[in-house]
């Protein structure tokens, strides 16, 4: 496999896809929405040697979750590109309008990225969600997915060709790197000839290591403690509501919850409470000296935390446990333990609100809601291509906007410069 002819050719088709109208991008995505259901079968038998071989290899149950596609899945992953067909072509939107003294009008103009390299694990429908939100940008798209998808991934990207080709675009307007060797990521790193932008999604590892390595500018997203901080003013019974989904309902997501901080005049009331449901679903509370001495005895599933374990994205029906004295105490712990992704406080004090949301350094922050709405589908995005935790570009969850630069635009009547 030759990365820098791969490159090459995806340059080539960003150049095409850059003046490719609204519409004939919108035809393509109707077809990979409509391929995608008429090739399920072969879609889920390639998705199935790839859950078995995640089985053999003792794959956790978390992480074959986030590997799984069944019927259900992907007709919701067909839903998000139809979703995505739905929402406003940013491409050519103008930012800003105005006249400058000289006569000339000046404007700033949305264009594509370019080529976007985008290095992601076990999750196969990223693969669909990345070729969707860059073709309706205008962007080419080089893929490497992790080798416990490979056959999904196979099986994905031969529908998304076959949709380019029936709707005339260049089929290297999203290519894949078949080869699971760590050399074509470090290759693709160093491909700044062709690739404007590289978005890795997974652990902090990997993330490090495209920071690390990378001639080609870094969107570093996807990693993250999430906190959810229960105040003393809180609705306790709907607080419980609230913990329970942003910890159970999807746990491998990267917006579930990892680290409950809850204030330390409802801890024992709320912890006693909460620990039913915990218990039903399985979860292992990992708690603070404090939390253990009013878990201890009834949690079934439970530790004392260790050094590290508020530093850690569980990914699974883990959930640390920590007793605070205030919102001052839980930002300090947050800011503490890279609170970067999604962070909830329940609270009924509007000034414990406001105090949390201009402390928190979170990409997303939420006022008595669940940390799993931080996804781009969810935010009215339609699909995303990361959820990006950096301070520059991008924040949150990247859909069709944050794919696109800007570049300024200058009319006059032959005006020349004095």
């Amino acid at each position: 496999m030759n990365l820098g002819k791969m490159g090459q050719a995806a340059q080539l088709a960003a150049f095409e896809l850059a003046t490719t109208a609204t519409a004939v991008k919108n035809t393509a995505l109707a077809i990979i929405a409509d391929e995608l259901e008429a090739n399920q079968v072969a879609i889920l038998a390639a998705n199935k040697q790839d859950i078995d071989a995640a089985i053999a290899s003792g794959m956790s149950e978390a992480l074959i979750d986030r590997l799984l596609l069944n019927e259900a899945r992907i007709s919701a992953i067909a839903s998000d590109v139809r979703n995505v067909i739905n929402l406003q072509d940013p491409v050519g939107a103008e930012l800003d309008s105005r006249v400058l003294e000289n006569g000339m009008r000046l404007s700033r103009r949305r264009v594509p990225l370019g080529v976007v390299g985008v290095i992601y694990e076990a999750r196969p429908n990223v693969t669909i969600d990345i070729a969707a939100l860059c073709l309706k940008t205008g962007n080419a798209s080089i893929l490497r997915g992790g080798r416990e998808t490979f056959h999904s991934n196979m099986a994905l990207v031969k529908v998304i060709q076959a949709a380019l080709a029936k709707a005339g675009l260049p089929a290297a307007s999203v290519q894949y790197i078949e080869l699971p060797d760590r050399e074509y990521v470090s290759q693709l790193l160093k491909l700044d000839q062709y690739v404007d932008m590289i978005i890795p999604r997974g652990g902090a590892g990997l993330h490090q290591m495209c920071k690390e390595n990378s001639t080609i500018p870094v969107i570093i997203g996807g990693f993250g403690i999430s906190h959810m901080y229960v105040d003393d003013s809180a609705d306790l019974s709907r607080s419980l509501d609230v913990v329970e989904n942003a910890k159970v309902q999807r746990p491998s997501a990267c917006n579930s919850l990892d680290t409950l901080l809850v204030n330390e005049k409802i801890s024992a009331a709320f912890l006693s409470r909460l620990v039913e449901r915990m218990n039903k679903a399985k979860v292992t509370l990992v708690a603070d000296d404090a939390a253990f001495s009013l878990l201890e005895g009834k949690a079934s599933f439970l530790r004392k935390a260790e050094a590290g374990d508020f530093d850690t994205e569980w990914l699974s029906y883990t959930l640390g446990v920590k007793v605070v004295a205030d919102v001052d105490e839980a930002i300090f712990h947050m800011r503490k333990h890279n609170a970067s992704h999604s962070d909830s406080i329940l609270t009924n004090n509007l000034q414990a609100a406001e105090r949390f949301v201009n402390a928190a350094g979170s990409a997303a922050v939420y006022v008595n809601a669940s940390t799993r709405f931080t996804d781009g589908a969810q935010f009215g995005l339609g699909a995303e291509v990361a959820v990006s935790t950096q301070k520059l570009h991008a924040r949150g969850p990247m859909g069709l906007e944050e794919l696109t630069s800007y570049k300024w635009v200058g009319v006059a009547d032959y005006l020349s410069r004095s």
